[in-house]
């Protein structure tokens, strides 16, 4: 009994080790394309006419697919091209981006009408090599007519075409985000989040080995066709299609990487000035920054949801505060405080979590007031960044604690103070004394992580690192070699 309760334990450990292995892993970011004033070059553009298999009505042309700012415009004419009454477009990531599983979604609205039947989908790389539909189709979403529902569907060939869909009620006239999660086991589809239907796909199941390979993308609008039928209001012509992203996630255990912006890399800016740095690694920082300034940063990418911590490496005499915002001010992620650092020059570095969701935006910094220098922004997920050291059983948790890396340091090699179950919002006072007990060094911070300026030059010996703040004390020995 002793052996096998063993044996039960062991097992359990083991269903419990793969549990939380499965869940380690999340969706992260591999492609997207934000439409924001172009269209990606992984976009090919289908041209012609022919009814392509469904006795459809359109020519499609390039010239149909335009972009604002902000979006994809797919747009249907009343015009005649290459025989056919109509004009669309179609276009497809095929040889330039195919996916093996993953959740793939889109946002995006339709337009209503007798005869239009705008979709979302994806076929089987190797369609050339086996046709359809032993290449397998997708359809993360289609719409049809004037319908207040929309499609999702999958098609193979199990001793000819198979297909298994479902549908869910909706309003296509406005933006949703329409999603698939495909996985070895599943397809699932979604429409805001919430799902409607599901096929298992585990080992190929009825026949669907078809769904064990790479997919390539397609947007289009269609005008009639066997489905919508062939009648056509076009009352409803010219009939667009906008889709605000298409945006593909992938699973896996690897942490996103952190994200450093040099401050003086922007895409936009007002009122700011560029200067000389003395700050590690040199190069140039953001200075003259008055109130109402600001900097925007284009295309960053947040490949997971959940929470990150942003980095702002800053200077200041007398202090000041900062906030930061994704799509011009469209999201809002908060203030930050800038604590009087002893100078234009003497640096730090404050810190901020913020929740955001998975996407590429722009990134914007806004000088709430102004009497600071900026060089540096890092935005990492929670919990990417090294890993705290776990505290002895009898520290309190809400002990104030840190960490001294490198230790023993290299004379003039920086020095980087991380500190643990601090309130981000009160200040901490960091000192270093030498083994005299002398002050050699004094800063403030608000953040979590402290970058020690580079120009402090230490000797050879001992050193206490002191940090003090609303919650206790806690010292560490430094020993510089």
């Amino acid at each position: 009994m002793k052996h096998r309760f063993t044996s039960l334990l062991g097992a359990a450990a083991l269903c419990l080790l793969t549990s939380l292995s499965s869940r380690a892993q999340t969706y992260q970011q591999v492609w997207a394309d934000e439409f924001n004033g172009s269209i990606s070059s992984s976009w090919v553009f289908e041209t012609g006419g022919g009814g392509w298999g469904n006795n459809e009505k359109q020519y499609y042309q390039r010239a149909n697919a335009t972009v604002t700012s902000t979006e994809l415009q797919i747009t249907a004419r009343k015009q005649s091209v290459g025989g056919m009454p109509y004009t669309s477009a179609r276009m497809k990531t095929q040889g330039t981006r195919e996916f093996k599983y993953g959740k793939v979604e889109a946002r995006i609205k339709m337009p209503l009408g007798q005869g239009l039947w705008p979709a979302f989908w994806m076929l089987g790389a190797n369609i050339n090599t086996v046709s359809w539909p032993a290449c397998g189709e997708i359809d993360v979403m289609e719409h049809i007519n004037a319908e207040n529902k929309v499609y999702g569907t999958v098609h193979w060939d199990s001793n000819g075409h198979a297909e298994y869909g479902g549908n869910t009620i909706t309003t296509p006239d406005a933006y949703h985000v329409y999603s698939v999660e495909w996985e070895p086991t599943y397809i699932r589809w979604f429409v805001d989040g919430v799902k409607y239907h599901e096929i298992n796909i585990t080992n190929g199941t009825g026949g669907t080995e078809e769904f064990q390979r790479p997919f390539f993308l397609l947007l289009n609008l269609a005008v009639a066709g066997n489905w919508p039928g062939q009648t056509v209001d076009e009352s409803k012509l010219p009939a667009t299609m906008s889709v605000d992203y298409v945006r593909v996630f992938q699973k896996t255990t690897t942490p996103p990487a952190a994200t450093t912006l040099q401050a003086e890399s922007y895409s936009a800016m007002n009122g700011v000035q560029l200067e000389t740095t003395t700050d590690a690694g040199g190069g140039q920082n953001v200075g003259y920054i008055d109130a109402g300034d600001w900097m925007a940063y284009n295309g960053i990418n947040f490949p997971t949801s959940g929470q990150y911590l942003i980095e702002y490496r800053v200077a200041s005499p007398s202090g000041g505060t900062l906030s930061s915002d994704l799509n011009a001010g469209a999201i809002q992620l908060g203030n930050t405080s800038i604590p009087a650092t002893g100078g234009w020059q003497s640096w730090t570095t404050v810190s901020k979590t913020v929740n955001v969701n998975a996407g590429t935006y722009n990134f914007g910094v806004f000088a709430q007031t102004g009497g600071w220098n900026i060089n540096w922004i890092r935005i990492s997920k929670s919990g990417s960044a090294r890993a705290a050291a776990p505290l002895s059983p009898t520290t309190k948790a809400e002990a104030l604690t840190m960490e001294v890396f490198p230790n023993p340091q290299v004379a003039g090699a920086p020095l980087t103070i991380q500190l643990y179950n601090a309130d981000q919002t009160q200040p901490a006072t960091i000192q270093i004394l030498d083994s005299n007990g002398k002050e050699v060094w004094r800063n403030t911070a608000f953040g979590s992580i402290l970058d020690v300026d580079r120009s402090l030059r230490l000797n050879s010996g001992l050193y206490l690192i002191q940090v003090t703040n609303a919650t206790g004390k806690t010292t560490r020995k430094l020993v510089v070699q």
